[in-house]
């Protein structure tokens, strides 16, 4: 005697709406956690380093070069006047920082003519971002 079947046989179905919203739900944050990786997202390639911990926070600005040599500061592409005018007028605060995050495949002559930029602007603390291992 069994409920809603009348000869017997079990029911073989498989409900897949409750598969359906959890695949939707994961495309959902799939889509809206993509863009939040910021190195991938430039095409950019970091070297790998071990990692080390920061001591405190300081106020700092992101200066990303990438494999073309072109630098972009806090994702704003930039010239090197605009980009001199800028650290000039950050370099006012003691506390700042400026985090570099070069292409792995970048030209270090490219790099050091950066560095030059920030130290005639008066930036006095220069940091590296890579990836860990």
């Amino acid at each position: 005697m069994a409920m809603g079947s009348n000869d017997g046989d079990m029911m073989s179905e498989i409900n897949v709406t409750p598969l359906v919203d959890v695949m939707l739900v994961l495309l959902v944050v799939f889509i809206i956690t993509a863009p939040l990786l910021a190195p991938q997202a430039l095409k950019i390639k970091l070297p790998q380093t071990e990692s080390l911990q920061q001591k405190d926070k300081p106020d700092s600005s992101s200066l990303i070069i990438d494999s073309q040599g072109s630098v972009s500061m806090d994702a704003n592409p930039v010239d090197e006047a605009a980009l001199a005018q800028m650290l000039a007028i950050k370099s006012d605060n003691p506390e700042f920082q400026l985090q570099i995050q070069a292409d792995q495949n970048v030209n270090y002559g490219r790099v050091a003519q950066v560095m030059a930029i920030a130290q005639k602007a008066g930036v006095s603390k220069l940091s590296f971002m890579t990836l860990t291992k």
